[in-house]
């Protein structure tokens, strides 16, 4: 590789690395709790699931209760279970009935929690704060789209950063991988580490890049193909993509019939073997041309690419339409549910997301050591010392924002625990003030180390609470939820003690260094 083109593919990785490293690396460090999105949730309410991964309970039941409450004839009937939680979501259409009254001709839309037999009413409200941490992972709480596509701008760019890295490290690859010193001084530990864990990280950097990079840009991507192929008929192109439900015409005639529904998804479970069904959806509740369609995926022990649904005419329970998840996958499919199983991570159980977890948090610490090889290599002698200062200043910024993200969601998982109510705009109303507060101060403290412990300090004993704040609040303790078999809430205290000790192991013995041996700090 000539002079030039290296030159051209260093300075490529350290500027596109710095401009998106603080973005990153919010979205690193919460994607990493991502993978746990579900767990979190059911943590934080003190819930366990006894069915995951399907609709739980009887859909006929659900409908039954349903019609105590509202007329559902003419409606679209909607049953959702999409994440691992305990509630399912309904949403019941508008009445095609010209004959209904104002009320049943508005649409309804809301949670239900079959074992608590409560609902709540819309998506603030059942907010929480796995839900806040997997849309804070792409930036969601900036009004969309501008939120989503800095995100996926990032990621685009991350890849930029990524081959540049590999392409300007390849001659010497092996060898920098095989120097590894992490005994050694903070200056030479942060080169070493920046390489070797960046290469160990490559593959998973590289899918989370591209898969991030296609959910958070296809909007940009499919306007022209909308504008041109389809000209203008975006409903054609969902169509195509199969994201809309088939159309049924309401013939305002009543259904001469019984319904029931878990008869027919009883018959589609045995047909299709390890079948799970997600969604139930009903066209013209009690008309003669009420449709039903039961849609699921099959296990992923069975088939990983298994996405199915089959559409049952009420009235005389013939099949209308069918997609057969053990035989027919096609193309579309497979690219659509690869994507999502790459970027989620959970096709192979609790192994895999553990291991996502830890490499989600070794590329957080690729970006700080890169930010700190960015401001070593530019605190020389021969550089003017307002410049100097700048960096310094930057960099301090950046990993004040960066590091008090691990005591400010430590915190944040304790005071869920006892707030009375926790919605959208508790959780926005905390996090953020707190997470700013922090932030602040260590900016002003300008010290980078005296950042780098503290954080890692009040991190580790605010993560050693979590499960002790669990237990106080709920009777949850550690070893109550492993007797009672309580996964999630075992796995979410367990992820926070060992984090908890670990930044504490990190802070008080692999800290110990002079401060001549750390990065030049403000003033």
């Amino acid at each position: 590789m000539g002079n030039r083109i290296y030159n051209i593919l260093f300075h490529t990785h350290t500027v596109s690395g710095i401009v998106i490293s603080v973005a990153l690396y919010v979205i690193f460090f919460t994607g990493s709790f991502s993978f746990f999105r579900d767990e979190i949730a059911n943590w934080q309410r003190g819930h366990s699931v006894s069915q995951e991964d399907a609709l739980p309970g009887s859909v006929d039941s659900y409908l039954n209760n349903l019609s105590k409450e509202y007329n559902l004839y003419g409606r679209d009937v909607e049953l959702r279970h999409y994440y691992n939680e305990r509630s399912i979501s309904v949403n019941l259409g508008a009445s095609q009935d010209s004959l209904a009254v104002e009320a049943d001709k508005a649409p309804v839309f809301f949670y239900l929690d079959p074992e608590a037999k409560t609902k709540t009413k819309d998506y603030a409200s059942n907010y929480n704060l796995g839900e806040f941490l997997y849309r804070l992972h792409f930036l969601d709480q900036i009004p969309y789209p501008y939120g989503r596509t800095l995100a996926g701008l990032v990621a685009f760019f991350f890849l930029f950063a990524i081959f540049t890295g590999i392409l300007v490290h390849w001659d010497k690859i092996v060898s920098n991988f095989y120097t590894f010193r992490p005994w050694a001084k903070l200056k030479t530990m942060w080169t070493d580490a920046h390489t070797a864990l960046g290469v160990i990280g490559f593959p998973f950097q590289f899918v989370y890049a591209v898969t991030g990079a296609f959910f958070l840009l296809k909007g940009i991507l499919v306007f022209p193909l909308v504008m041109g192929l389809y000209e203008g008929d975006a409903n054609e192109l969902y169509e195509d993509l199969e994201y809309n439900h088939p159309v049924y015409e309401f013939q305002n005639q009543k259904l001469k019939t019984d319904i029931h529904l878990d008869e027919l998804i009883n018959q589609t479970k045995k047909e299709w073997g390890d079948f799970r069904v997600t969604e139930t959806h009903i066209f013209n509740y009690g008309d003669k041309n009420m449709h039903a369609a039961i849609s699921g995926y099959m296990g992923y022990d069975t088939k990983l690419n298994g996405l199915g649904y089959r559409i049952y005419k009420i009235a005389d329970g013939s099949i209308a339409q069918e997609k057969v998840p053990v035989t027919n996958t096609s193309y579309l499919d497979g690219v659509k549910n690869m994507m999502f199983r790459l970027h989620f991570g959970d096709y192979a159980g609790y192994g895999l997301r553990v291991i996502s977890f830890i490499l989600g948090l070794v590329s957080c610490f690729v970006i700080l050591s890169g930010i700190m090889i960015w401001l070593v290599a530019r605190d020389k002698k021969n550089i003017p010392e307002k410049r100097r200062k700048f960096n310094q200043q930057v960099a301090n910024w950046y990993m004040a924002i960066c590091l008090t993200l691990l005591p400010v969601t430590a915190l944040e998982f304790i005071i869920v625990k006892f707030a009375p109510i926790v919605n959208m705009s508790f959780l926005y109303q905390t996090y953020f003030p707190i997470w700013l507060v922090t932030t602040v101060f260590f900016i002003l403290k300008k010290d980078i180390a005296f950042t780098n412990k503290w954080t890692l300090i009040s991190g580790g004993i605010l993560g050693l609470l979590v499960p002790i704040a669990n237990g106080v609040a709920t009777g949850n303790w550690v070893w109550v939820a492993y007797q009672n078999g309580y996964q999630h809430i075992l796995l979410v205290d367990l992820l926070w003690l060992i984090l908890g000790l670990v930044s504490l192991w990190i802070a008080f013995f692999k800290l110990k260094t002079t401060r001549s041996e750390l990065a030049p700090t403000n003033g």
